[in-house]
């Protein structure tokens, strides 16, 4: 397969400006947007994971992507799925000598792609999982913290589903110390330069809230609305967090408003947090992220990363 064209990727927490920069620069440089979100791949949950379709038209221009409404809502989706639909929207992008454009914030998704991944080779524990799932999130990040498995420093702990999986890899590490598990390979990764915006934390937060107020406004109780009429049971959207949850939870009377939507913005504050040491996590582990300064204008932005990503695969077709 062929993976000598670097990737240019675009991370950060939510309401970054992560798509509306991308699609800009795609349109510029012949890029096609590869999305490593972990909720857009599904169809018909539109405003609850921020697809933003109108931003992949550009100047009169449409900008193509990739994983983005490609599962049926209900269904579940890894990172196992991610890497396997990720190399077939590569290939097609580099055949067309067009530029594979990362986009998304699943650090998780990121990480598999540049480092490799490996923990579907760790057996699912199913006593254990039944344990974790009697605990609240407090008591499983507790847990988690204890743990000293060498898994711990590159575990994506952003949602329950995931930090319950990253106690199973921990959990069985620490019992099975003379297996090797290999976690990250720099010969099995793509090349890439990356590019962060992280937005100072009060202009995030208050982006965050405001972007809320207006999906609700937009229409995103009605979305889920709609998802459970078609018979996706509660507590499946429940399993995809944040939006789908606390909005199922309003929706069959376990919260009222009120509580639904202060517990969902202090939800996805926290999220956006836990995005952001992942993406740290990332750097520890020898990744280099070039982050954008919030305060530059939008052509500043665009001018540094076309720059750098073409400075970047200048000097890995030197290397060669």
């Amino acid at each position: 397969m062929r993976t000598d064209t670097p990737l240019l990727i675009i991370l950060g927490p939510t309401a970054s400006g992560k798509t509306h920069l991308a699609t800009r620069v795609a349109q510029i440089v012949g890029g096609e947007v590869i999305s490593a979100d972990s909720r857009q791949v599904y169809r018909q949950m539109d405003i609850g994971t921020g697809k933003d379709m109108d931003e992949y038209v550009v100047n009169g221009e449409s900008i193509p992507y990739h994983l983005i409404n490609i599962r049926d809502a209900g269904e579940q989706y890894n990172v196992n799925d991610f890497q396997h639909d990720f190399a077939d929207a590569y290939q097609k992008v580099v055949t067309r000598n067009r530029v594979p454009l990362v986009c998304g914030g699943t650090g998780f998704y990121l990480y598999a792609l540049l480092k490799g991944h490996a923990n579907d080779t760790v057996p699912v524990n199913r006593e254990l999982r039944i344990e974790l799932e009697r605990l609240s999130v407090d008591q499983l990040l507790a847990k988690f913290h204890h743990s000293e498995s060498r898994y711990h420093a590159l575990a994506d702990i952003s949602t329950r589903k995931r930090l319950i999986r990253a106690l199973e890899i921990s959990t069985f590490l620490d019992n099975n110390p003379n297996i090797e598990v290999d976690f990250g390979s720099e010969t099995n990764g793509y090349l890439a330069a990356i590019f962060g915006l992280a937005p100072p934390v009060e202009i995030r937060r208050g982006r965050i809230s405001t972007r809320l107020a207006t999906r609700l406004k937009q229409g995103l109780i009605e979305e889920v609305q709609g998802l459970l009429a078609q018979g996706i049971s509660p507590d499946a959207l429940i399993y995809y967090g944040l939006e789908y949850k606390y909005v199922t939870l309003f929706l069959t009377g376990s919260l009222t408003y009120e509580a639904m939507h202060t517990k969902l913005e202090t939800e996805i504050h926290r999220f956006a947090k836990r995005q952001m040491t992942f993406f740290r996590k990332m750097e520890k582990d020898g990744l280099k992220i070039n982050w954008i300064p919030d305060e530059w204008r939008e052509e500043e932005k665009i001018a540094f990363i076309i720059r750098h990503y073409r400075e970047f695969k200048t000097d890995q077709a030197g290397s060669m």
